[in-house]
C-alpha cells in the first residue's frame, strides 16, 4: 500500500517551513501536500518520495507525526476518468473517508488518494475494476 505521512503543527505562522526544512535537511521530495485547519492545530497530509525517512526526520525533530496506509489510483488526466473510479466506488460500496487528487503529468496521469476502512478489500475491487493502484511506483515519479 502507498503511504501518506501525517503531521500535526500548531497553526501559528513559521511551523509549515519548520515541516519544510526538516523534510530538506532529509532530502525528502515532497510530491503533494494537503493542509486542514483544525483551531489551534493543523493537519499536514504529505505525499513524499520516501515515506519511512520523511517520518524518522520529522519525529527526530519532535513532530508528532505517522505514517497512513492509503490508496493511491493511477488515472488518465482526461474528462470522465474521475466518473469512472466513482463508479466503482459506487459499484462495490465503498465509503471514502478522505481523499484528494493531483496531476503527475498534464493530459496524462492523475493520482486519486484515497483513505477507506477496507483498503485491501477495495484494492482488489478497483484492480478487477481495471484500475492501476499504485505501491512503491507512486514514489518513482
Amino acid at each position: 500500500m502507498a503511504k501518506e505521512l501525517n503531521v500535526f503543527v500548531e497553526n501559528r505562522p513559521g511551523r509549515l517551513r519548520s515541516v519544510a526544512a526538516a523534510l530538506a535537511e532529509s532530502k525528502i521530495n515532497v510530491r503533494t501536500m494537503t493542509l486542514q485547519d483544525r483551531g489551534e492545530y493543523g493537519l499536514m497530509k504529505l505525499i513524499v518520495d520516501n515515506p519511512e525517512a520523511a517520518h524518522l526526520a520529522l519525529v527526530d525533530k519532535g513532530f508528532a507525526c505517522a505514517l497512513k496506509e492509503i490508496l493511491a489510483v493511477s488515472l488518465k488526466d482526461k474528462p470522465g476518468s474521475f466518473m469512472k473510479l466513482a463508479d466503482a466506488f459506487l459499484k462495490h460500496e465503498v465509503n471514502i473517508l478522505d481523499a484528494y487528487g493531483f496531476v503527475i503529468e498534464s493530459k496524462k496521469e492523475a493520482v486519486f488518494c484515497v483513505e477507506v476502512k477496507n483498503a485491501a478489500e477495495t484494492k482488489k475491487a478497483l484492480i478487477t475494476e481495471g484500475f492501476r493502484v499504485l505501491e512503491e511506483e507512486l514514489y518513482d515519479f
